[in-house]
């Protein structure tokens, strides 16, 4: 299907899901027992999409010798519970009512690690429990580093449940944000391409935090019920996962680098009825870190994100910035994000590459957000490859409504380079400090769009080509409605706006073409 053709439909809202994809979501829902719940449209197919099942045998952890009360370590007695039952064909392992303190737990194939009402996983504070060291992701590049504190590799079928708790005391790790050399240096070897096998960290020294979940190169994984607790960095960081269900899952973490759910590289991904409250980003989509990224090649695509909700965090959905091997396919729906430093954020930078697409971002709330709607080319320094220049293309954003945010909307790209191309905005309402800030966007339209800036101007466009600005509101007393920047911006169109309430209306800038703008009346 050709770029044009594709670009069309999302603007217009015809890109439907198939009859295949609805009917494995509602098989899926049925049969984990839940009460079913309207489901809305999904835009793209989820081709091979399930979820584990699991058979009806328990492993209590008790019956393997796990002691209760936090103080005696049930690392082993745990690894017994889970060898017993992968062996028999696998099952459930219960942890029982109780705090039961452990080192590193390692999932195998057919496993579902459930937590009963009142039980806590309570993770050892001491590093060396982690050892020895097992290949991993940080940072979107692949090591050999401490053991997350679940962890899963080359599995199929596996799950954590229940109404539990999983507490990583994450504060013992916190402090090595502000002495990790390791995290220079993994970097660099990604960088230079060193072997996987000779990126070993695990070290005080080194000070590399491992995350608290992660299942890697894993298949049909369930994530469904519990609390996460202070994790060491990334709390939920699935990777190179396919078919992967994250439901009711609590993440309460505030420690730096500490986000919430965090897909990488995985396809076929649900998250859902999520709560954050983070001190990083509470939901973020990645792919992979410059060369090592590209390497691997793995996009994260497929993704659907409904019905979760934030109290604190960087952003409520977050995309990049390791996003080397590319994003596409995601639709987030009825979500309610409050008290982040941004909504809908899309993130990366020069030399990264990959590609941000087909993207669609559906009946949101938001309240006391830093900016609602934020995309950057300019999220930071270190680059790699300066000719692999990212790009965000179809990106599809309706039905938003925000009670309070610092900026209503920053789509920030390159001059020259077409980094930010093929938005709609549309049906968004937004009370703010500030209005909307486009700079070198190409082919953007805004349909409906009611901003309630205190600044004026309503919006600025600087170095913007190819823009629809349409039946949306001018804010009665408004100094500037529009206000347009740059030599390169051209083709800016105005379709049934009112600017009686404006005192200026449009602004052009000295530099700006006098045919750059142009109205056409209210229908």
């Amino acid at each position: 299907m050709s770029r044009l053709t594709r670009r069309s439909l999302l603007r217009w809202g015809l890109m439907l899901p198939t009859a295949g994809a609805l009917g494995r979501f509602t098989a899926a829902s049925a049969d984990a027992g839940k009460v079913a719940k309207p489901i809305a449209p999904i835009p793209f197919d989820m081709p091979g999409y399930t979820e584990p099942t699991f058979p009806d045998r328990i492993f209590a952890i008790t019956d393997f010798g796990a002691k209760p009360g936090g103080e005696a370590m049930n690392t082993k007695a745990i690894a017994a519970a889970i060898a017993a039952c992968a062996e028999a064909g696998g099952g459930r392992v219960l942890v029982p009512e109780g705090v039961w303190l452990t080192g590193p737990i390692h999932l195998k194939s057919n496993v579902n690690l459930h937590l009963a009402e009142g039980a806590e996983l309570r993770f050892s504070d001491k590093f060396d429990d982690y050892l020895p060291v097992v290949y991993m992701q940080r940072g979107g590049t692949r090591c050999y580093n401490y053991s997350p504190l679940i962890y899963a590799r080359h599995c199929e079928n596996i799950a954590v449940t229940g109404s539990g708790t999983l507490n990583g005391q994450g504060q013992a790790w916190w402090p090595w944000k502000k002495r990790q050399p390791g995290m220079t240096r993994l970097f660099q070897m990604g960088a230079d391409q060193i072997p996987v096998e000779e990126r070993v960290f695990g070290t005080e020294a080194d000070g590399v935090r491992t995350c608290f979940i992660q299942p890697i190169d894993c298949k049909n994984v369930l994530l469904e019920g519990f609390t996460v607790v202070d994790g060491p960095s990334w709390n939920v960081h699935p990777v190179t996962c396919e078919n992967l269900t994250v439901r009711g899952v609590s993440v309460t973490s505030l420690g730096p680098n500490n986000d919430g759910i965090n897909p990488d590289s995985c396809r076929n991904v649900i998250v859902e009825d999520c709560y954050l409250d983070t001190g990083d980003d509470c939901i973020c989509l990645k792919a992979g870190r410059n060369e090592d990224g590209w390497a691997v090649g793995k996009p994260c695509e497929n993704v659907v994100v409904r019905r979760c909700r934030t109290k604190r965090g960087h952003g409520g959905i977050v995309l990049g910035s390791e996003m080397s091997a590319g994003i596409r396919n995601v639709f987030v729906h009825d979500c309610r994000f409050e008290g982040t430093q941004r909504g809908i954020r899309l993130k990366s930078l020069p030399g990264r590459g990959g590609v941000l697409e087909n993207l669609w971002f559906q009946n949101i709330t938001m309240a006391e957000v830093g900016a609602a709607i934020h995309m950057t080319l300019r999220y930071s320094s270190g680059t790699s490859d300066r000719d692999r220049m990212p790009v965000f293309w179809n990106i599809d954003i309706r039905n938003i409504e925000c009670e309070s945010a610092r900026a209503a909307v920053e789509l920030l790209g390159l001059p020259a380079a077409d980094t930010i191309q093929g938005v709609n905005i549309e049906d968004v309402s937004i009370a703010s400090h500030t209005g909307l800030q486009a700079e070198y966007v190409r082919d953007l339209r805004l349909k409906r769009v009611a901003l309630r800036p205190k600044q004026s101007p309503v919006m600025r466009l600087r170095g913007c080509r190819d823009v629809v600005i349409e039946q949306s509101a001018c804010p009665e007393g408004a100094e500037v409605f529009l206000q347009v920047e740059g030599t390169g911006t051209k083709n800016i169109c105005l379709s049934g706006i009112d600017l009686s309430g404006s005192a200026r209306g449009v602004v052009l800038g000295a530099d700006v073409p006098a045919d750059a703008v142009t109205t056409q009346p209210q229908s």
